[in-house]
């Protein structure tokens, strides 16, 4: 229970259902956890008051630790490599279905519960993930390394539910935070600014900042601190050329430390017709067949971020642990760093990190 609505619903449907529920707070960062960007201590007491609200009991968990050691560290590993990670991922892998399941069974209990908008299907003794029956809500995205075991384990209560009849319910049950804003961003950096928090890690190092054509316009300040397709917060706003189009980060060149920069949000670089993708995670144990293999073809659809709309894509197997993605039509800012999620319809069949775009 994070002490939003969304666990806090799913653990009254869960109770509603006849199961004995217990609830779990877990406190995953505690660096400068006492300034004003983190909401550790509010959100304890918005989770302890939904736990009194439905008769539960509920233990707060630290798993800093843990998170330090499995999420943050890579993190930090893959901003240096100037790659842009998506933590929320391996933090469901490791601490939420990892470090939290295997609290829960040693405490006695038969599955875990989140308030995670997606489902678990049971199919011949295999589990698939589905999509969450809410379109933008949905977030089997951030799921997508979930094993198996994991996948047998775990309940996802809202996961049949629209966000608005999440809040009516918490509303009709009396809880205090039906109308609790969701939590946005990184879970450990909160509402504090990026390249400021980044920087208490990361060291500076500028570099110049190129146009297609090579003319330097200015200089970055390291390249770890940029991402592609970023438009804001590149420090050449005052620079016009060409059309007067705004500025895009489009490549990182690590090599000669150089930020490049196009103009318009088309521009050829900032659109991708594939990807490679390495460090594959399949749900379901093994990888899916390629088109190549796969009789009478398949058809496939992709993510290379969270908020983008599925992609009709090819899939090619390179390796044990890598593929190729190519797309019906070309997707704008395909990152490394980034995860390509692969599905089948409404089922999430697992995804890599994107190693490169082409």
């Amino acid at each position: 229970m994070s002490g939003g609505v969304d666990s806090s619903v799913a653990a009254w449907l869960l109770r509603e259902q006849g199961h004995e529920v217990i609830g779990l707070f877990m406190k995953n960062w505690e660096d400068d956890d006492d300034d004003e960007y983190c909401s550790t201590r509010q959100d304890w007491l918005d989770a302890a008051s939904a736990a009194d609200t439905l008769g539960i009991d509920i233990e707060a968990v630290n798993f800093a630790a843990e998170y330090r050691e499995r999420v943050f560290a890579e993190f930090l590993r893959e901003y240096s490599a100037g790659r842009t990670p998506n933590p929320d991922v391996l933090c469901n892998a490791e601490i939420k279905f990892r470090a939290f399941l295997e609290h829960a069974i040693a405490l006695g209990a038969e599955a875990i519960a989140t308030g995670h908008y997606a489902r678990v299907r049971e199919r011949a003794g295999s589990f698939e993930l589905l999509r969450g029956l809410d379109p933008g809500k949905d977030q089997s995205y951030f799921l997508h390394r979930l094993s198996q075991a994991q996948l047998a384990r775990t309940r996802f209560p809202v996961g049949e539910l629209h966000k608005r009849e999440v809040r009516e319910i918490a509303a009709r049950v009396g809880l205090h935070n039906a109308q609790k804003k969701d939590s946005t961003g990184i879970c450990f950096i909160g509402e504090r600014p990026f390249r400021a928090f980044l920087n208490r890690y990361l060291p500076m190092r500028p570099g110049p900042i190129l146009t297609p054509d090579g003319r330097q316009i200015g200089e970055h300040v390291g390249l770890a601190f940029y991402t592609i397709g970023q438009r804001k917060g590149i420090g050449i706003g005052g620079v016009r050329g060409g059309d007067g189009a705004a500025w895009y980060v489009a490549r990182k060149e690590l090599d000669t430390n150089t930020l490049r920069v196009v103009q318009g949000h088309e521009h050829p670089w900032l659109l991708a017709g594939g990807l490679e993708a390495a460090d594959a995670h399949w749900i379901a144990g093994i990888a899916p067949e390629s088109d190549a293999q796969a009789a009478g073809g398949a058809s496939w659809t992709a993510k290379t971020r969270y908020r983008q709309d599925d992609a009709p894509c090819t899939l090619e197997l390179t390796g044990e642990r890598s593929f190729r993605m190519r797309f019906a039509q070309p997707q704008w800012a395909v990152t490394p760093g980034q995860s390509a999620v692969l599905y089948r319809g409404e089922v999430c069949l697992g995804g890599g990190v994107i190693t490169a775009a082409d």
